[in-house]
Formats: structure tokens, C-alpha cells, sequence
């Protein structure tokens, strides 16, 4: 038992280091330009205190901070950022301007993170800046190309395959249809056919759940919507009784 003790002392100590630290950084104020030199150099909960704690966008290296911190760092500090940058999208609408098309593949990214609750919000922040044609059409691109993925991965899986390698592409898909959802116009109407045909052969319900509510949305495709009524699983026939 002490050896298991001793073995994870570094973890847990490391865990109230982060945790002290943050609670003392919470009760702090800083100015802007100091909130943008932690989330640039800072520790785990230093950029997620200053992410929390951001309220405004003044600049495009503002924009490029957060962007740099919504992707490939560690998952509070992601969640954190997504939450900043909803914050600030919703609260002031001249912040849409710092984000353009050179933005769209890191939202994308952010779309299909391994948090759900990232997934959410990035997917929402990219709705907000919807109305910027050149971001909507690459983030589209993106999303379609990682739906694309998904069903070339699963493709590939047998019944030997480990389960939660399977689940990982079908979370994948299941943001990915979530976020198309909200982005249909820009996919072409053959391709989106495609997609919602393979959607609707998944095993996994949770995907045809998507395509149905997709199929509500686009209001196309009687043949595909007529197969999904009648689908086996009660969820995803719920979808067309609840419309």
C-alpha cells in the first residue's frame, strides 16, 4: 500500500499545487494585458484562470491566443477557452471580426474534441460566426472531411477490434453530424446524400439519431426520412414525433 502511495505522491501533490494555485489566482485581478501573458507562457491553471477570467477581444493577437489554447493543451485549459470565446462572441459583436476563415479549421477541430462539453460549445461559438461566408465554408470542409474519416475508420473495424477504438470514431461522427447540422447549405446536395445514406446504416443508433434530425432540418430525402420512421431503435423514431 505504501508503495502505491509513494508511486502517486508526485500526481496528487502536483494536483494541490494546481488546485492552491488556482484558488489563490481566482480571487485576483488582472488587467488584460497581463491575462494575455498567461494564456501565452502560463502553467494549466494560470491559462485557465486567465481564460475564465477573459472578457473582451481587442486585438487579433487577443483572438490568436485563444485560438492557440483551444486545441492540442490540456482539457481544462480547452474548456476554459471555448467557454471564453463564447462569452465573448455573445457579449460583443464587433469580436466576430477576429475571427475569419484562417480560424474555421481550429473551431472544426475543436468540434470533435474528446470532451463533450468542448464539442458543445465550439460548435456554438462556429454558429455564431455563421454569418462570415469564407469561415463557414472551410469550417464545413473540415467537418465533412472528418465525417468522410469516420466512416472510412469504422469501415475498416472488425468484431477482434478494441470497443473503445470503435467509440472513438463514432464520437467523432456524432459531433461531426451535430456540427454539419447547423451547416447544411454549404454542403453539396449529392454529397450530403452520401453521408446521410451511410449515417443511416450505422449499428450504433446514436448516428441515425443524427441523420434523422438532420433529415427534419434539410426537409429533402423522403425515401431516407420514411426508413428512419420506421426505425427499429424508439429514440431515433422520437426524433420525427417530436417536430
Amino acid at each position: 500500500m505504501d508503495f502505491y502511495k509513494n508511486m502517486n505522491s508526485g500526481f496528487y501533490n502536483d494536483l494541490d499545487e494546481n488546485f492552491n494555485e488556482a484558488y489563490k489566482m481566482s480571487e485576483r485581478e488582472f488587467s488584460h494585458e497581463e491575462l494575455i501573458l498567461m494564456l501565452e507562457n502560463g502553467n494549466i491553471p494560470q491559462k485557465q484562470i486567465a481564460a475564465l477570467k477573459f472578457d473582451y477581444i481587442k486585438s487579433e493577437k487577443d483572438a490568436e491566443m485563444l485560438l492557440s489554447n483551444l486545441i492540442g493543451c490540456d482539457g481544462k485549459i480547452r474548456e476554459a477557452v471555448a467557454l471564453a470565446i463564447n462569452r465573448v462572441l455573445l457579449n460583443d459583436c464587433s469580436a466576430k471580426s477576429f475571427f475569419n476563415s484562417d480560424s474555421a479549421q481550429v473551431f472544426a477541430k475543436s468540434s470533435i474534441d474528446i470532451n463533450a462539453n468542448i464539442c458543445r460549445i465550439s460548435i456554438d461559438n462556429a454558429v455564431l460566426l455563421k454569418s462570415n461566408e469564407d469561415f463557414s465554408r472551410i469550417y464545413t470542409k473540415n467537418i465533412v472531411e472528418y465525417i468522410d474519416e469516420a466512416f472510412c475508420e469504422l469501415d475498416k473495424f472488425i468484431f477482434r477490434d478494441k470497443k473503445y477504438v470503435i467509440n472513438k470514431q463514432v464520437f467523432k461522427l456524432y459531433w461531426s453530424l451535430e456540427a454539419l447540422k447547423v451547416f447544411l447549405e454549404y454542403v453539396d446536395s449529392d454529397k450530403l446524400t452520401q453521408l446521410l445514406e451511410k449515417s443511416i446504416e450505422q449499428k450504433e443508433y446514436t448516428i441515425r439519431e443524427k441523420a434523422a434530425q438532420i433529415l427534419i432540418v434539410c426537409n429533402k430525402f423522403p425515401d431516407l426520412y420514411k426508413k428512419l420512421q420506421n426505425d427499429e431503435n424508439y429514440y431515433v423514431r422520437e426524433v420525427f414525433l417530436k417536430q
